[in-house]
Formats: C-alpha cells, sequence, structure tokens
C-alpha cells in the first residue's frame, strides 16, 4: 500500500486522479449518501481537487505552448 497516495496530499495527485476522486464526492453528494456535515466538507475538498486540476492543465498548456514556439523557431530556421 506505500505506492498508494493518501487521498488528504490532493497536491500529490496526477490529474486522473484527480478527477476520478472528484467524479467520487460529486456521486457521494448527489446521492445523498452522506450527512450534511460531511457533505460540506468533501465540497471543500472537491473545490480543491478543481484548483489541483486547474493548475495542471495551466502548467500542461504552458508547456504546449513552450513546444510550439520551439517548433516555430525550428521551422524558421530551417527555411
Amino acid at each position: 500500500m506505500a505506492a498508494k497516495k493518501k487521498k488528504d496530499d490532493l497536491g500529490e495527485l496526477s490529474f486522473e486522479e484527480s478527477i476520478k476522486e472528484l467524479t467520487n464526492i460529486v456521486g457521494k453528494i448527489e446521492q445523498g449518501q452522506i450527512p450534511l456535515q460531511d457533505s460540506l466538507s468533501q465540497y471543500e475538498k472537491g473545490m480543491a481537487l478543481i484548483k489541483q486540476c486547474r493548475t495542471i492543465l495551466q502548467k500542461a498548456e504552458k508547456r504546449i505552448e513552450k513546444i510550439s514556439e520551439l517548433d516555430a523557431k525550428s521551422q524558421e530556421t530551417n527555411e
């Protein structure tokens, strides 16, 4: 179980793991499977997961932009 990441350590989750956890939270809240107080804490966790996903996507977007810029420069020098 050492390889399994803690659910509370959201910053270490991958994008896919974050989405999966977020989907589980939404399902529980929508089905009313948990008490109100737990729903609120799960909602807070869900918002943190959304923030984590946005951060991961922004980093990926910046990498893509950088790769595209390098590719454009490479093509300019080859012309």
